[in-house]
């Protein structure tokens, strides 16, 4: 079907060129008719191949495929063999009240997480309004690591060997940076500037 579209849509690109070559209106118009069929038997293979597709997988019937020969005589290891997990049907369930309500898991400590993960990034240090005021108009150095939402002192211990890169303190606020509670980058820059 796709080979014969193609043949009408190459003859509908002959017969174009010849039209604007003689200037005939009537090749141009065969032209677009050779178009519309070939478009036309596009959609109607489109819809038989959706039709083919929907058609109940039930009707069609397969053999069984055979099983290799190396397979039936070698005996199969415990690791080879697949595991089939039941899941009982809803009716099986029991009573939900039967069941007994499973303990809540207690909530980690958020610092002592942080520092067990490396790659966690630290807290974020508590900042006065009166003292976000006097860091916005500071142009004391810190630094932010990529992929990270915190700004550092250059000093800070969860840098490590971490590439950093060097700004401003008002331009990581203006950014969305947010201080360390680590090397408390905020209250020391503040602590200096007064």
């Amino acid at each position: 079907m796709l080979y014969i579209v193609l043949v009408l849509v190459l003859a509908a690109l002959g017969l174009l060129v010849t039209a604007l070559i003689t200037a005939s209106s009537l090749w141009a118009w065969v032209s677009i008719g050779l178009s519309v069929l070939a478009g036309l038997l596009l959609v109607a293979d489109w819809l038989r191949r959706r039709r083919r597709s929907a058609a109940p997988s039930a009707l069609v019937v397969s053999a069984p495929e055979p099983e290799p020969a190396e397979a039936s005589e070698s005996p199969e290891s415990p690791a080879e063999e697949e595991q089939t997990t039941l899941i009982p049907a809803a009716g099986d369930l029991g009573d939900p009240a039967d069941t007994p309500d499973p303990e809540p898991a207690p909530e980690p400590d958020a610092s002592a997480e942080a520092e067990t993960k490396p790659d966690s990034d630290p807290g974020v240090e508590e900042t006065s309004e009166a003292d976000i005021a006097v860091l916005a108009d500071l142009e004391d150095e810190v630094v932010v690591v990529d992929e990270h939402p915190r700004y550092h002192l250059r000093t800070c211990p969860w840098l490590g060997t971490r590439d950093t890169i060097p700004i401003g303190v008002g331009e990581a606020r203006q950014l969305g940076f947010t201080p360390c509670d680590r090397c408390r980058p905020d209250a020391t820059l503040v602590a200096a500037h007064h």
